[in-house]
Formats: structure tokens, sequence, C-alpha cells
């Protein structure tokens, strides 16, 4: 006797549609699984037969053969597990095939025949509703699943017998209700910084539009608190970006309790991090760190110490917002529209240009040190700013200035000009940092006077053309902070403070 059950298999954000068939037949007893499969999947066996019996339902003592079709593509991960025991149920006649047909399955099995929470869920959901199906998912999982659409039903059984108690109308399951996660603690205020008003100002700036920051100073001068004090200024998720965000922490496994995010992702790898972990790879592709600050924030302190392969690859996501992970068995792409914090050091011991702590071999190793960081990486950073170390007098002083609400007022507002704006000429971005070519002509139109500035700025400072409309972008940015339609010749001049004369490419 045969049954299949449609489960799912995953390339990159990408998903597709796997059928499980399952056949008892006549022979040597044997419980075989074809159609590519790796450790996990072919360990799948061991799981469902234990399960099986610790329900009382023992496998017959025939030949069973799973096929996962198509057999040409490579299937991993656990989640196969119950799609596997549903059809083989199915083919033991304990379940009703016509029905498990309207159903797309995943997750994990344990050995009593409790459901396990597997990756991906989500977007497993959102395929099955566009096929037209309904879902099959691990307890836990089922308000993750419910976010792909009202209409669409989703079963979360936490063991098997609850599924079979479901199909046989003894005890129905509850119907999932989609839940948000939980509020993040509160963050850290924009107030607790004394001094460094030119930080914030670049802060605030950064946090209007989307743009890539990088500030350089001697330890202690405070880079890592203004990084932190950066999601405080963001405004929240939209809900099509909280879905877009939220896909991608499912595949990673990482969505708090199965729970859609609606607070911006900060990431603040440490410098060490490989190449893998920082833009993903692995033997099984998984999305890295700048996947996982997808709409956020990706924090990179002591920029230098990353080793250079890995800075290099941040080129493609920075330019492109999106990454491709390319293995033998694999070649996947992963959103990364993230926004880049970085900080550094002036130099190795950190204190050059101060006369009683520099190292001898000063001003050489500034440039020795600053030259790990190479021209097209520097050249994809809108902002770049030198952060002093804040005098005792200053520290001794009473905290004053604006709160991250009020600053945050200002962001939303001028990021509600910019949607406003892409809205009105119908196109899909969201930032001013995203806008490049003929859009950021459209948007960010520069009279006369305007063109003689920037056209002598480019020669003077030898902009490149990436670097010449990327102070183009910080004016537009400006121009919206301040609630005005057109760019005038102090907003291009500010911008153009943003890039370092040894830093101007």
């Amino acid at each position: 006797m045969m049954a299949r059950v449609a489960t799912v298999a995953f390339r990159g954000v990408e998903v597709d549609l796997i059928d499980v068939q399952v056949m008892i037949s006549g022979g040597l007893p044997r419980f075989q699984i074809v159609g590519l499969p790796d450790k996990a999947v072919a360990e799948s066996k061991e799981r469902v037969r234990a399960a099986l019996q610790t329900i009382g339902l023992d496998p017959p003592m025939k030949r069973i053969t799973v096929n996962l079709a198509p057999a040409d593509m490579d299937k991993r991960g656990s989640h196969y597990d119950l799609p596997i025991a549903l059809a083989l149920m199915a083919a033991m006649g304990s379940l009703p095939a016509d029905e498990l047909e309207a159903y797309v399955v995943l997750g994990e099995l344990g050995l009593d025949g409790r459901t396990a929470s597997v990756s991906g869920v989500l977007p497993s959901a959102v395929y099955a509703n566009h096929l037209g199906k309904n879902l099959i998912c691990p307890a836990g999982q089922g308000e993750e699943a419910a976010w792909a659409a009202r209409e669409m039903q989703v079963l979360a059984p936490p063991d098997l017998i609850s599924l079979i108690n479901h199909f046989r109308g003894v005890s129905l399951l509850a119907t999932p209700q989609p839940q948000l996660a939980e509020a993040p603690v509160a963050p850290r205020d924009l107030i607790d910084i004394k001094g460094q008003e030119s930080a914030k100002r670049a802060l605030e700036i950064a946090a209007a539009g989307g743009h890539n920051l990088l500030m350089i100073g001697p330890p202690g001068a405070g880079k890592s608190m203004l990084a932190r004090r950066l999601p405080g200024l963001l405004p929240p998720l939209s809900p099509a970006e909280a879905l877009d965000v939220s896909i991608v922490h499912s595949l990673a496994g990482s969505l708090p309790e199965g729970r859609l995010l609606r607070a911006r992702p900060y990431r603040d790898p440490h410098h060490s991090a490989s190449l893998p972990a920082l833009v993903g790879g692995g033997s099984r592709a998984k999305p890295g760190e700048v996947s996982l600050a997808h709409r956020g924030v990706l924090f990179l302190d002591e920029l230098p110490e990353v080793s250079r392969p890995t800075l290099e690859a941040l080129r493609q996501p920075l330019e492109t917002g999106e990454v491709s992970v390319a293995r033998v068995n694999a070649h996947v792409t992963y959103p990364a529209r993230f926004q880049l914090i970085a900080a550094m050091n002036p130099c190795k011991c950190g204190y050059l240009g101060d006369p009683g702590r520099a190292c001898s071999r000063a001003p050489r190793c500034g440039a020795d040190y600053q030259a790990r960081i190479s021209g097209p990486l520097l050249d994809r950073i809108d902002l770049v700013i030198e952060v002093p170390a804040v005098p005792a007098s200053v520290m001794a002083q009473k905290a004053s200035g604006e709160d991250s609400s009020t600053v945050a007022q200002r962001v939303a507002a001028a990021r509600q000009r910019q949607q406003d704006r892409f809205h009105g000429q119908n196109i899909a971005l969201h930032t001013n940092a995203e806008a490049e070519g003929a859009v950021l002509e459209a948007i960010a139109p520069l009279d006369s006077e305007g063109r003689s500035l920037l056209a002598q700025a480019a020669e003077q400072f030898a902009l490149s053309a990436r670097g010449y409309h990327r102070v183009l972008r910080v004016a537009r940015t400006l121009a919206d902070l301040e609630c005005q339609e057109h760019i005038e010749r102090h907003h291009l001049t500010e911008a153009l403070q943003f890039r370092l004369p040894s830093l101007r490419q």
C-alpha cells in the first residue's frame, strides 16, 4: 500500500515542495529512505519507528520504502520526521490518506512521539497558503504559522496521539492564534551620553536615512555606547517588514517562541567572527549575521580587527541588500538590507594624536592600521566621524541634551516623508540610503549652485562616483530632517563634513 504527504525543502528564503511517498510491500523487513537524504533525514527512520511503537503502532514487518521526491534535490534537516510518520500511518490505514493531502507537514519527532520545534515554519506556512493547502507543524509554532493567513487551517499537535485523535474526531486541536514577540526592554537612552554632540548628530542622520556610519576614536570615547542607542531612535517594523524579518529568523531557528518580531534586529558579533558566521554559509548554507540584521542594525566593533576576507565579503550585501552563498551542494540567496554601524580606534594602541600616550611608531602606526579597511569598503560608508575622548570636566557635569524619544520623533517624521515620496513615485524603497541611479536624481535634484558646489567638492576631495552619490543621499536626509523639499547649500556642506579628509574616496 502507498501513501503520500507534502512537505518542504529550503533554498535560502525560497521554499520547494517535497512529495513524501511511503510504500509498504512484501519482502524482507527493511525501512529505507531514498531521495538524497542527509544524515539527519537518514536517521529519521529510527525516530519514526520508536515514536510509532511508543503510541502502540508497530510498523509492519515488511519492506517500507520512503521516497523523497524530486529525487535529485538534497534533503536536509529533521523536519522530515513528522511527514514520514504521517505518510507511514496513512499507508498502514491508521490515518485518512485523503485528508492528509490537504496539508503541508513539517516537524521533528522525539522517541516518545512528541513533536519538537524546527526551523522554517513561517515561510513554509506562507508557501502552503500560496498552494491553497493547510499546515501541520509542531506545538509551540502554531502561532508563528498562523500569521500566513487567517483562513488557513493550522494544526499544531504536541504529539502523534493528539493528531490521531483530531483526525478521528475524538478530541479536536485548538486553532493557534498569531502572536507578537514580547516588547523589547526599554532601549538605552541618548541622554545618558555626555558630550559628543557631533556624534549624536551623525547618529540621528544615520537613523533618519538608514545610512552606514563609521566612528573613529580612542578607547573609552563612547563609540559602543552611541551604537547601542541607535535602536532607540529607529521606528518599529511595519507589518510587511516584520514578516520579512521574521521569515529569515524562522529559517535560522531563532524566532522567539514562534512569535513575529516587532523591533528591528540589532546584531553585534565579535570581531573574531568567521566569514560563514557573518555572511552565512556552513554545510547547510544557513543565514549569517548580515541576514539576521535584515531591516535592522549590524554593529561591528574593532573593525580593522575583523579578518580581511570577512570585511571584503560585506561589500556585496552593502551594495545590493542581499547576500549570495555559493557552496558545492548549495547556492542560495538571503536578504541583507542592514544598516552598518562600525567603530574603530585610530591606530593599534588607540591613542594616535595624543602626545602623552601615543606609541613611538606614530603616525606610521595609524596609517598602517587604517589601511586594513579597503577603499571600496570605506566607499560604501556614508558617514565617517571622529569621536574624541570626553574631558573629565564634561563627565563631571550633569547629563543634558535631548533624550532618545525626542530624536526618535524627528527620525520617524523624516522616514515618513521618505516613504511618502517613494510611494508617490511608485518606488519600492524605504530609506534614502537605498536610492540610486535615476531614483536618486529624481528625489534629490540640485539647483545650479548646488551642482557647482558638489562638483567642486568632488574634484577637491577626489570623490568617486559612489562617494558623490552618497553625499547626495546624506544631503537628501538632512533636508528631510528639516522638513524641506529641496536640498540647499548648507545641506551639502554638512554632508561633506561627514567624510574625513583621510577617508574621502
